[in-house]
């Protein structure tokens, strides 16, 4: 097998049966190299797939692609992104925060024609993206972020039961502890952590402290205590379900648990820029994601509710770990893309393919109850 570039688009060629024959790349990833955008890029390749690998550093995307037999191209976010982009007809952005990445890759696929597609679980990403519903519609592309776990699972859980009762008015799902993080995970935690939690109140998004809203859900061993974070689903509800009122809430890690109610008072510190920069720095240094065996060992349950008068309905969904569902997850969505499933516009994972996008995932499993009020 070899791999060449014609013009900006990756042909690979093969050998088959002493023929030469070849495939386009006809999407791209974007920081590929990162720990979730490598694990996505395997997964792909795994199905066959040959996306082009890109990102800033030449280096590291020359020494990912001879690994997995891709093609590589380095790039940063400046320039003529339109006519790299307008190469492909669908980029998946891994590189975060998305609230700087998510930018400049949108405006050029917007301009290119170009379905753009994201792993982000940034609240301001998705409101920012539902503005440009109207011009994504015209220009007949997707807008698809937040194709990684915690927004396939939570937004296609909501989606679920809201369909099961739609005369709810509140929505709660909590998120049991998902194991470690890689470095980019918690580059965006850090810098969530000065816009302390985030709820939608009445269809109203508001902030809440760090640690006020408390909740208890039952993930298999008893309660557990729960604090409503600023996550992405939080957004997306609004748009794949009715219902008004919604807090996703995590069960954190020990120590997270202890410091969370000391988080408050901290908020502006964490917004201050050089501390905030610190604070990336050390992480990156320090921090390298979950290994094989956590990934293959690590299980995730998500238990979601929804209330409407005297009547609740209730899932409890176990999940893979939570790095290997978004490699399944965002292979799954950029296949499901291209293949024409998802129109034009802003969408969701539950708008895009429908509630049951999540059950169709390897290792996922759902079970469903109906009671009175607690």
């Amino acid at each position: 097998m070899s791999n060449v570039v014609v013009g900006a688009r990756a042909i690979r060629q093969y050998e088959v049966d002493g023929r030469r024959t070849a495939a386009m790349a006809d999407w791209l990833v974007y920081g590929a190299y990162g720990y979730t955008g490598r694990l996505i890029s395997t997964e792909a390749v795994s199905r066959g797939l040959s996306p082009v690998v890109a990102g800033r550093d030449p280096d590291r995307l020359a020494s990912l692609a001879d690994d997995l037999g891709l093609v590589s191209w380095s790039f940063d976010l400046d320039g003529d992104l339109a006519s790299r982009v307008g190469e492909f007809d669908a980029v998946l952005n891994c590189a975060g925060p998305f609230v700087d990445t998510s930018g400049p890759l949108v405006a050029a696929c917007l301009e290119a024609g170009t379905d753009y597609l994201d792993v982000t679980g940034e609240p301001a990403v998705f409101a920012r993206l539902a503005g440009r519903d109207d011009e994504a519609s015209a220009a007949g592309v997707t807008l698809l972020p937040g194709v990684g776990f915690e927004v396939v699972v939570a937004d296609c859980l909501a989606a679920t039961l809201a369909a099961r009762h739609p005369q709810a008015t509140e929505l709660a799902i909590g998120i049991s502890k998902t194991g470690s993080f890689s470095g980019g995970t918690l580059r965006t935690v850090i810098r969530l952590l000065g816009d302390g939690g985030l709820v939608r109140r009445d269809d109203r998004l508001l902030r809440v402290p760090a640690a006020d809203d408390v909740r208890q859900f039952d993930f298999g061993d008893g309660p557990t205590s729960t604090v409503a974070a600023p996550l992405g689903s939080v957004v997306t509800t609004a748009y794949s379900t009715n219902v008004e009122t919604v807090g996703i809430y995590v069960d954190l890690p020990e120590i997270f648990a202890r410091i969370a109610p000391l988080v408050a008072p901290l908020e502006a510190i964490f917004r201050l820029g050089p501390v905030e920069r610190g604070l990336e720095c050390v992480v990156t240094g320090l921090v390298d994601g979950p290994d094989e065996r956590e990934r293959e060992d690590g299980e995730v349950v998500v238990v979601a509710e929804v209330t409407g008068g005297e009547r609740t309905e209730r899932a409890r969904l176990r999940s893979p770990e939570t790095y290997t569902l978004t490699a399944d997850a965002a292979a799954s969505a950029v296949e499901r893309t291209l293949a024409g499933d998802a129109t034009a516009g802003f969408q969701t994972p539950a708008t895009a393919f429908g509630p049951d996008f999540v059950t169709r995932l390897e290792g996922v499993d759902v079970e469903f109850e109906s009671a009175g009020r607690r």
